[in-house]
């Protein structure tokens, strides 16, 4: 018993973990860019680890309980979907739609002084992108734990765990980005849209990266796919 509760808070710490990993802090990135609260950074940042998680637990607790298999075309499609989103959020960063659709769809200069106030906009961004993620990354963590957890109930409880972690994680981290980029915008104009702009040309550069691996490298594109799940 102590030792799966150790591996259940284990599951928490590599949630953690998993929020910084490249694909996921290069996306937030775009996103945060055009945030001037600290405080809606955090929460912006703890959408996409629900929506990360909800998707977590659908796909992975589908594969340890039901056993469901999913094909290498597939799983590579979703993780080239992460690709193309990475291109399409630098692209409407560094041709300022990104800005368009943030000051369209944010709630009144009034409203925005309260963090709590997101707007459907800033709320279903990150949401959607949190699941792209999940389920690019849900086929891997579940294998993971199917093989390291013999009973699935736990597997799952553990995936939840995990999920949480992702949530605290990307929460923690989101803030912290924030922090340089609202203390720019106020102090720093220029800087702040070197930021934006920079954020956009990497967000880009990644994704075709990522899209062009997986494309090509994976067989994503070829008559005979090649799937690690990772």
């Amino acid at each position: 018993m102590f030792s799966f509760i150790g591996i259940l808070i284990l599951g928490f710490f590599l949630g953690m973990r998993h929020a910084t990993d490249p694909d996921h802090v290069v996306a937030m990135m775009t996103i945060v860019s055009r945030q001037r609260k600290v405080a809606k950074a955090g929460i912006i940042g703890a959408i996409w680890g629900i929506g990360h998680t909800a998707t977590i637990l659908v796909v992975g607790a589908a594969i340890i309980l039901f056993k469901v298999a999913i094909p290498p075309r597939l799983g590579l499609s979703m993780e080239f979907a992460v690709g193309l989103m990475l291109i399409l959020l630098g692209v409407l960063n560094l041709t300022g739609v990104m800005r368009w659709l943030h000051d369209r769809f944010t709630p009144s200069a009034l409203q925005i002084e309260r963090p709590d106030d997101l707007g459907l906009y800033n709320t279903l961004r990150p949401l959607i992108i949190g699941t792209v993620h999940g389920l690019a990354g849900s086929a891997a963590v579940a294998i993971l734990v199917m093989t390291t957890i013999g009973d699935p109930w736990w597997s799952v409880a553990y995936l939840l765990l995990f999920g949480l972690g992702t949530v605290a994680g990307m929460a923690a981290m989101t803030t912290a980005m924030a922090f340089p980029i609202v203390y720019a915008g106020r102090k720093m104009f220029r800087w702040n849209e070197a930021i934006t702009m920079g954020s956009g040309l990497i967000s880009v550069a990644f994704g075709l990266f990522i899209s062009i691996q997986i494309g090509f490298s994976d067989g994503l594109f070829s008559s005979a796919p090649h799937w690690i799940p990772k």
